[in-house]
């Protein structure tokens, strides 16, 4: 399929497909006219890619990581490597979590504001 084919099913922009080529993440192979052609899997490793950035992996983690997905080969150093991004990624979901309780916290002292005239913080 073509690049543009690719970023319609992938749900990303022709110009983020140029990006992890750059970025040695994905690969075409080129027609005699210079047009990129991928395969159908394409898709898929365009998906992966897109959901380790949104994890905040870097794009040398990915491509460290991404012949493992493919070929099924991995190493020690991968595995630690692998390890460590999963435990940052926890870290960032507790923060998160934390983030998210306090804000339901100022949402019911709000509310009760709104509705009642209580002070949303107490004296």
């Amino acid at each position: 399929m073509r690049i543009g084919e690719l970023a319609t099913r992938a749900g990303v922009s022709v110009r983020a497909l140029r990006y992890y080529e750059e970025q040695n993440l994905l690969a075409a192979e080129r027609s005699p006219s210079g047009q990129r052609h991928y395969p159908d899997s394409a898709v898929d490793r365009v998906r992966l890619i897109q959901q380790l950035y949104a994890a905040g992996v870097t794009s040398r983690s990915i491509a460290d990581l991404l012949p493992c997905v493919v070929d099924g080969q991995a190493t020690p150093e991968l595995l630690d490597r692998l390890s460590a991004e999963r435990d940052r990624i926890d870290q960032q979901i507790g923060d998160m979590v934390s983030a998210r309780d306090r804000l339901d916290t100022v949402i019911a002292a709000a509310t009760a504001n709104w509705r009642t005239g209580q002070r949303c913080r107490p004296e």
